[in-house]
């Protein structure tokens, strides 16, 4: 006799196994979706890293529909606040019953979200925060590397501190300056590890010549950064860079000018991947430049939909009148590896098989290929990470207003072209 328990394994191996080979799903499973939980900052001083989910999610689920399947996506909002994060995560876990738990965007959300699921033993796929802060501070003690374990059930995919520093430099390389970096770093989990003095800046920096003036870490939100700007100016900085809150460096930037402090190159992580942040300073924010992890050039493909980037990009804009916003490559890549792993299940409804299967994960995304257990990684994260290609980009105004993304360095991924130079900071 079929117990209840059966059949939803049937028919949720039906649904996955159907996506994945473009077959039609069974009459029966229709009734009987795979349920996939997606967490992400909707709203709060993050808010900008999910401005694209409901795009990406409502096409997701439209792709879906047309080859006859049924997914169903429980949407939850971390609020920028990492115990909302675990909150939800347990909801997901225990109330809503999914199969798979994704989650975006900045450690304050991703690493609670992975936690709770690796206690819960729940697979997880989480993305949009670099490695080191990810993996390291998940661990019992981030001190000391000797006690540090690899993870059952929660994996992750983006690029590592050592990419944003090579991709940094080298856009300040192209740029005659004195040397001396300010470096902005929060008391958060990126800042904190961007600022660290064994896998951050510090240690990078020093070997290739750069003097450092970390003047310590601040509170995210600060409304005064005249210690900072008083300690760049006394230090003669020439080039700025950190990993900022959108609306800290608002105020920073705004209160550097208003100070007389403009440096020739400032590279900020987070704060500077969106374009409504950049516009929001005005023409002040000409030249500015940061890491891009995915654009309209990137020459990758959906497996889902066999879309471009550039054509991603161009939906975006075109259904909801925005510009392109970086986070969306990596949310819709979320939802490629979930099909992708959910198909190869042995059991989609059995945490141990999804996990497996996510172990053994080798996909053409739109974000590039995405394996775990990769080359490039030391020993202790590979199992857990896989790394996505990184290149550098400025901010330029059009001529017409608003900003162009011009991607200026592409020395750690070539495949990614290269739309102008560094150019200083008038």
């Amino acid at each position: 006799m079929l117990t209840r328990r059966d059949f939803l394994k049937t028919t949720a191996v039906g649904s996955a196994a159907a996506l994945t080979s473009g077959l039609s799903m069974p009459a029966l499973a229709q009734n009987v979706p795979l349920k996939l939980g997606y967490v992400s900052p909707q709203t709060g001083p993050l808010a900008a890293f999910g401005e694209a989910d409901s795009f990406v999610i409502d096409n997701f689920l439209a792709v879906a529909k047309s080859k006859g399947l049924n997914y169903e996506i429980v949407v939850k909002d971390s609020q920028s606040n990492p115990n909302r994060a675990a909150e939800v995560a347990k909801q997901l876990i225990v109330d809503d019953e999914v199969n798979l738990v994704l989650v975006a965007s900045t450690p304050e959300t991703t690493n609670p979200v992975a936690t709770t699921c690796e206690a819960e033993g729940m697979p997880c796929i989480s993305t949009v925060a670099p490695w080191q802060p990810w993996f390291i501070g998940q661990q019992g003690n981030p001190g000391d590397p000797a006690s540090w374990k690899p993870f059952d059930y929660a994996y992750h995919f983006f690029w590592g501190l050592e990419d944003v520093i090579a991709v940094f430099t080298n856009m300040w390389a192209q740029v005659e300056t004195n040397r001396k970096v300010g470096g902005l770093f929060p008391n958060d989990g990126d800042g904190n590890a961007w600022g660290d003095k064994v896998v951050g800046f510090p240690p990078v920096l020093e070997k290739m010549g750069y003097s450092l003036n970390d003047p310590g870490r601040y509170q995210n939100m600060t409304d005064d950064f005249s210690a900072q700007i008083n300690a760049f100016k006394a230090g003669e900085c020439e080039i700025i860079t950190g990993v900022v809150i959108p609306p800290d460096f608002t105020t920073f930037w705004n209160q550097a000018k208003q100070q007389g402090f403009v440096p020739k190159v400032a590279s900020i992580g987070k704060a500077l991947l969106f374009p409504q942040a950049v516009e929001a300073l005005g023409t002040a924010g000409h030249n500015l430049s940061s890491e891009v992890w995915w654009s309209p050039s990137h020459p990758f493909k959906s497996s889902l939909t066999g879309e471009s980037s550039a054509a991603v990009a161009s939906a975006f804009t075109k259904a909801t009148s925005r510009p392109w916003t970086q986070p969306i490559g990596f949310a819709h890549a979320l939802f490629e590896l979930a099909v992708d792993a959910l198909g190869r299940a042995e059991d989609p409804t059995d945490g141990d098989a999804v996990a497996a299967a996510i172990a053994a994960t080798k996909l053409d995304t739109l974000v590039g290929t995405v394996a775990w257990g990769g080359e490039g990684l030391p020993s202790f994260a590979a199992k857990n990470v896989a790394k996505t290609p990184l290149v550098g980009g400025q901010w330029r105004l059009k001529d017409g207003g608003g900003y162009d993304l011009v991607i200026t360095d592409n020395k750690t991924a070539p495949s990614i072209p290269v739309g102008g130079k560094m150019e200083a900071i008038a």
